[in-house]
């Protein structure tokens, strides 16, 4: 079979060194990858560095091999284009359809699907010329992922910094699976819950459930590579942050509340994919509790934490806001199912069946998606990455 040919384009900031890594995972998983440098970062990684990993020849000129029409040749051959890191410049010059050497020809040549991984200081992301060009990007169906946050170049620290190559990665497989055409999910916020909250009891000890997250981070990275802006709240997962989703950190289930009701307020649609607790303890132990020789421990009193599903269904924050809840039963897990999706008033719910070596902790799942118009899309026992798509398929098709 033919590899899919990739353009990895690769401007002028201190996080070209990285796109080496992106290089080596296309390379390695099957992918024909063609290097096409700026001027500028070869200043951080020479051409001979790309041509020895890509096995292809290296070009930051038009007037090189002019008699294969390079500029032209190079983005009409290619099944993607990504550009990591992608400088404020290049987001400049791509948005604005400037053309001075190789790489910006090929942008405006390609008829594949584009990914821009930006990489640059917190002030220049920020600058409302870098935002605009963004949005002008993205709307003509560009897949611009949100720059990470954390330690600059310096001593500077912020949002800016390039996604783990891996995640990347991630990104461009997935947008490769899906093809060309305009993202679907493209101009939407999307906010998604993800792990399993923890009620402390004491200092030590806390009340908490076997979420592993792992179903919500897919639901963020596809969502990332349909076009979303993505924000995923998340619960003591201890997982790599996904490229492209703004990530916020909740612990209890009223944290996990106060986070969703922030976020929820400009959101197209909320995925409450997170297992929230339904109680915590009453009281809270300062020090850690004793085990005393002949004696029982006392009871611990419960209380009821507020159904955050419930809450974000009946008090949509905008109109048409589309909101999908989860359901994990250990019986009639259908039956239980529809009643949960009346009851909680929400647009789809995800049903699926847990227990000993299911769904929690595994990278596979099986679902119902259960319709609040009556409709039930079954989900067969695959990748929790394939699910994410049914969920998203779904999504979509309640916007058009």
């Amino acid at each position: 079979m033919k590899k899919p040919r990739v353009v990895l384009g690769v401007s002028g900031g201190i996080a070209a060194y990285k796109a080496c890594e992106l290089l080596r995972r296309l390379t390695e998983s099957g992918h024909d990858v063609r290097v096409v440098p700026t001027d500028a970062s070869l200043n951080f990684v020479g051409a001979a560095t790309w041509s020895a990993l890509s096995g292809n020849p290296v070009s930051t000129e038009v007037w090189e091999g002019v008699h294969e029409v390079p500029h032209v040749r190079i983005g009409q051959a290619a099944d993607l284009v990504v550009v990591a890191p992608a400088t404020a410049d290049m987001l400049a010059k791509a948005a604005h359809g400037l053309a001075d050497d190789l790489l910006t020809n090929t942008l405006l040549t390609a008829r594949c699907p584009v990914v821009f991984a930006p990489a640059m200081h917190t002030e220049m992301w920020e600058h409302p010329a870098t935002q605009e060009n963004v949005a002008t990007l993205r709307r003509r169906g560009a897949v611009v992922i949100e720059p990470a946050v954390g330690r600059l170049t310096g001593v500077d620290t912020g949002k800016g910094r390039l996604p783990d190559p891996g995640e990347i990665f991630e990104v461009c497989r997935r947008v490769l699976t899906r093809g060309p055409g305009v993202p679907d999910l493209a101009g939407r916020h999307v906010v998604i819950t993800a792990g399993g909250t923890r009620e402390p009891l004491d200092p030590v000890r806390y009340l908490g459930n076997r979420s592993s997250g792992k179903q919500g981070y897919a639901l963020a990275r596809t969502a990332v590579a349909r076009g979303a802006r993505v924000t995923l709240i998340e619960t003591d997962t201890g997982l790599p942050a996904p490229a492209g989703a703004d990530v916020v950190r909740a612990g209890t289930a009223l944290q996990l509340r106060e986070a969703v009701l922030e976020a929820a307020a400009d959101a197209d649609v909320v995925v409450m994919a997170a297992a929230v607790a339904d109680f915590r303890p009453a009281a809270y132990a300062t020090g850690k509790i004793k085990k005393k020789d002949g004696q029982e421990p006392a009871p611990v009193e419960l209380v009821r934490n507020p159904d955050i599903l419930a809450e974000v269904a009946a008090d949509r924050a905008r109109q048409g806001q589309l909101v999908v809840g989860f359901a994990a039963e250990t019986d009639d897990v259908l039956v239980n199912g529809r009643e949960k999706l009346r009851r909680k008033g929400c647009d789809l719910l995800v049903v699926n069946e847990v227990g000993e070596r299911k769904t929690f902790g595994s990278e596979e799942n099986e679902a119902v998606v259960l319709g609040a118009d009556g409709s039930e899309t079954a989900v067969p026992y695959g990748p929790k990455e394939a699910l994410a798509d049914t969920v998203w398929d779904l999504v979509s098709a309640r916007f058009r």
